[in-house]
């Protein structure tokens, strides 16, 4: 027993020391720690990792409005303050800043129509009467002596700026041998009126004034054909609004009233100034029947939404006068044929060039026929 004791004894020692040595030969991989090290990194490699994609797509954020918000402030804060004294000055020196900054050439359909058309209308003064004002000084007095204030006051240049941007308006017919032609005439945007662009009344006037006033800054009266054509290519289409017949018509109190209505009418579609408008105005208009019945006013208008006037051509009125239904509408006598200028009286008398601008043919001496009848 003691023998095999030892030798089991001794077996064990073996098997401790060889278990020994076996022991210390893989010490040098335990030893390499790398291999833990690896393996720990790539398990908190992503825990690492992550924070850092995170802090990636946070900077940009960052980096995005932090550079240039200063500068866009900076900017605005140097630009802003420059056109602002030009915004006062347009409400009462409009005539001039027109030639400053003509609305009338922002778009390429309006460039026939230069402001050099419109040249002979003097500039408004600063000091001019508004619309309003010069409805309280003429609140007592219709008929000539209010036709009398209104022509001193156009003729002074008394218009709203916006009445000289001349907006084109094309009528087409064809010729003898039916070859397609196009005479493109420039027209004011509304009717004539007195005042600035923020305070302003259209004025109906007698014949004899209309004419005397159109002729002196170079302008000429719509025929019926123009009018027609004015309110199918208008960029702003307003409904009649008669008013009660009355003997008031022709006051000013109800052509006041009336201009209202209009003006109410026109913030309610949101438009520019400078769109051509037209059903709100009866015409004051260029007819052969005023040869054929001296002494009348011929007038024509008012066009419903279907496009039917609520006045055809009539001569019932004597020359003089005017209520608050009628309007002056400007028209150049320069008018555009194929894009060549050519004088409109020319047209208007030729009985090639007619077609396109009258329905009663050719207007005979259209120039003639407005010098007589002006108060000269």
């Amino acid at each position: 027993m003691k023998i095999s004791n030892v030798l089991v004894g001794f077996g064990a020692v073996l098997v401790l020391s060889s278990c020994a040595k076996f022991a210390l030969r893989p010490a040098k991989p335990v030893v390499l720690a790398p291999v833990k090290q690896v393996h720990t990194v790539k398990v908190s490699v992503p825990v690492k990792h992550k924070p850092k994609v995170k802090i990636a797509t946070i900077v940009p954020t960052i980096k995005v409005p932090a550079a240039p918000a200063p500068v866009e402030t900076a900017t605005i804060k140097t630009i802003t303050p420059r056109p602002r004294p030009i915004k006062p000055e347009r409400k009462f020196l409009a005539a001039s800043l027109a030639k400053l900054m003509p609305k009338a050439r922002k778009t390429a359909s309006i460039a026939p129509c230069a402001n050099g058309l419109v040249d002979a209308v003097p500039t408004r003064a600063a000091n001019a009467l508004t619309g309003s004002e010069f409805v309280s000084e003429t609140l007592a007095i219709s008929g000539a002596a209010r036709d009398k204030l209104v022509e001193q006051q156009i003729l002074s240049g008394n218009v709203p700026g916006f009445l000289r941007d001349l907006t084109p308006v094309t009528l087409k017919s064809v010729d003898e041998s039916g070859v397609p032609f196009a005479v493109t005439i420039c027209v004011a945007p509304d009717y004539l009126s007195v005042g600035s662009n923020a305070d302003f009344v259209r004025v109906p006037m007698g014949l004899p004034t209309a004419a005397d006033v159109v002729g002196k800054l170079g302008f000429i009266l719509p025929t019926t054909k123009m009018v027609d054509a004015i309110y199918q290519q208008a960029g702003l289409r307003l409904a009649p609004s008669p008013m009660q017949a009355s003997k008031q018509m022709s006051s000013t109190e109800y052509l006041w009233k009336h201009n209202q209505t209009v003006q109410s009418q026109r913030a309610a579609q949101n438009k520019g100034q400078d769109v051509l408008v037209a059903g709100q105005k009866k015409d004051i208009v260029l007819s052969n029947a005023l040869w054929k019945t001296p002494g009348r006013v011929a007038i024509y208008g008012w066009h419903r939404k279907n496009g039917k006037p609520i006045q055809p051509l009539s001569t019932v009125h004597q020359e003089a006068y005017a209520d608050y239904s009628h309007g002056v509408r400007l028209i150049s006598k320069t008018a555009y044929v194929n894009g060549e200028p050519r004088a409109l009286t020319d047209l208007l008398s030729s009985p090639k060039m007619a077609r396109a601008l009258s329905k009663e043919g050719p207007i005979r001496r259209p120039d003639r026929l407005l010098a007589s009848i002006s108060t000269k």
